[in-house]
């Protein structure tokens, strides 16, 4: 008895010595992993608030300075640029709940012919890297004559297969018994959307917001090339013609000043509000 509870002993302490080992080495590659992310981030943040002729040194000084956000916001039109971002970025977001609303609840609970059929059709469609349409969507967008305007920007996102598909599992989690009891009191469609299925899926709803936000405040090609105007372009372009522009001159504290204005308020309203980000992840993906 006591040479196996020796063995048990010793095969027990071998198991926690593995686990200890994996985990050490886990936990120092993802602290490697985001070393390598925050490097750039920190090395932006330094130029930026830097005078030109102290962009490249790294010796510490407690000389800081705010012209170069000063010189970046007159030397191009960045108020134009947030304003645009924000038109977009909250257009495409406010019809994208409204139209995968309907679409997830038709999906989940409506029955009709074929309907498995329709939704697998639009998750191939998540398959489909974006940049392939590009010319489909611009051969569109020129005949319908919604080239450099606003709503030929936003056009091609309206639909979000993703978020048809994170809601539908959602609301397929949702007890049926709910609206049975809902229609018992007469309430119509639009009436259970309304009042049981959006309130109860409400951190799916602010999953989807946050990644679907985040995406096209950060879109870049497609802007790129359907606008020609200071009127229609967002921030991402806007940033990428100011380094390319003889208004920055090549110089560095400038760029990264302009690159700090475009990544603040995404970087800021994440610090802000990373608890309920998190914790809405969490949810949805339980739930889901």
């Amino acid at each position: 008895m006591n040479s196996r509870k020796q063995i048990l002993r010793g095969s027990q302490f071998s198991i926690n010595v593995r686990r200890i080992v994996v985990q050490t080495l886990w936990h120092a590659c993802m602290y490697i992993l985001g070393l390598l992310w925050l490097i750039p981030m920190v090395w932006v943040v330094w130029t930026a608030f830097r005078p030109k002729d102290a962009a490249l040194g790294f010796h510490w000084t407690w000389e800081w300075t705010w012209d170069n956000f000063i010189t970046v916001w007159h030397g191009a039109p960045f108020g134009h640029y947030y304003l645009n971002t924000l038109i977009l970025t909250g257009g495409v977001l406010s019809v994208q709940l409204f139209s995968l609303t309907l679409a997830a609840y038709a999906f989940a609970r409506v029955r009709f012919a074929g309907r498995d059929v329709v939704f697998m059709l639009f998750l191939v469609q998540i398959m489909v890297p974006p940049d392939v349409l590009i010319f489909s969507n611009y051969h569109v967008l020129k005949e319908l004559g919604l080239l450099d305007t606003k709503l030929g920007v936003m056009l091609p996102y309206f639909a979000s297969s993703f978020g048809i598909f994170l809601l539908r599992q959602a609301f397929k989690q949702l007890p049926y018994e709910l609206e049975e009891a809902a229609r018992v009191e007469g309430c119509s469609r639009l009436g259970l959307l309304w009042r049981i299925y959006v309130p109860l899926s409400r951190p799916v709803y602010l999953s989807f917001a946050v990644v679907s936000f985040s995406y096209h405040w950060n879109n870049f090609l497609w802007p790129l090339i359907v606008t020609n105007s200071v009127e229609n372009r967002p921030l991402t372009v806007g940033l990428a013609l100011f380094a390319k522009s003889t208004e920055s001159g090549g110089q560095w504290t400038e760029v990264c000043a302009a690159t700090l204005l475009v990544v603040a308020p995404i970087f800021i309203g994440f610090l802000i509000f990373q608890r309920q980000f998190i914790s809405s992840f969490m949810h949805s993906g339980i739930k889901g």
